[in-house]
């Protein structure tokens, strides 16, 4: 798996889920969940809400939401996020929406009901936004200020996946270009190493937000803000001194047993594990996709 593209949500069901069929008789459904959330800001104020996102379930999946789950439903979904782009008959502008194709889905409610929110225990009955990318950023750090002195940073970041289409045993690939904002100390350091085309690993919790253009139309964007981020392929000097320091162990072990050390014409161990590429298959037909 060459890149990573993972969310996870614990959210309520905000309206009835209506079952539709594609022309090949594949089952989608579309979920709009909500997903409560308090944090504190940079500027140390403590933030709460609720954001809302976009879920489309496939197969056995949609059935079973459109069976059992009534909007208030609670819920764990995990799956990917994919950005759709399309022109606007109208304008000709191009737009773009980003939702959330699942891949898992729990059903968290008891069949008795669901049990009152206990007083006092906003900690323990938190709901759950995480999205975790592995790619590579496409462009170079963008740092801004806010009026409020604040650090903050746009990065992008793509991901790839790969899989087998059923109906014709072609390999597809699709890329999706994910947006990044980091704030704070986090922001700074970032920009002061990060370059494009690095590899990374970014975690933390997805985000809409819509504004107005001048001419009045609404826009949106999803973005993944940051809580942490890591650079990936790079040399860690704890690691090597570990073992360099196991090496030399294992080489007094070999001297003692009268084993001969591996001479300078020796051909150096392989890294080549015989571990297979793997390939991930679909069972969702492109010509099933609603766009």
């Amino acid at each position: 798996m060459f890149s990573l593209n993972r969310i996870q949500l614990i959210g309520y069901l905000t309206q009835p889920v209506e079952l539709r069929q594609t022309p090949s008789g594949q089952s989608v459904a579309d979920l709009n969940i909500a997903v409560p959330y308090s944090f504190k800001a940079e500027s140390g104020e403590q933030l709460s809400g609720q954001s809302f996102h976009s879920v489309t379930a496939w197969g056995g999946m949609a059935e079973v939401a459109a069976q059992y789950m009534k909007p208030g439903a609670q819920v764990f979904l995990s799956g990917r996020l994919q950005t759709d782009t399309w022109e606007d008959e109208q304008s000709g502008e191009k737009r773009s929406k980003t939702r959330i194709v699942a891949m898992d889905m729990i059903l968290l409610d008891p069949r008795t009901g669901q049990l009152e929110l206990p007083k006092s225990a906003a900690k323990i009955t938190s709901a759950l936004n995480r999205a975790d990318v592995i790619g590579n950023t496409t462009r170079d750090p963008e740092m801004r200020t806010t009026s409020g002195g604040q650090n903050v940073l746009t990065i992008g970041v793509a991901t790839n996946e790969r899989w087998k289409d059923k109906a014709t045993g072609e390999d597809k690939e699709r890329t999706e270009f994910h947006n990044v904002v980091l704030w704070g100390e986090l922001a700074t350091l970032t920009a002061a190493h990060l370059k494009k085309g690095m590899r990374v690993h970014v975690s933390g919790r997805v985000q809409t937000r819509s504004w107005e253009t001048k001419q009045g139309t609404k826009r949106t964007t999803t973005e993944i803000i940051a809580d942490s981020l890591s650079l990936l392929g790079v040399k860690n000097t704890d690691i090597a001194y570990s073992s360099e320091t196991r090496a030399a162990r294992m080489a007094v072990q070999r001297s003692g047993k009268g084993e001969k050390e591996p001479s300078e014409s020796s051909p150096p161990p392989s890294d080549d594990l015989g571990v297979p590429e793997i390939k991930y298959e679909s069972e969702v037909k492109v010509e099933d996709l609603p766009f």
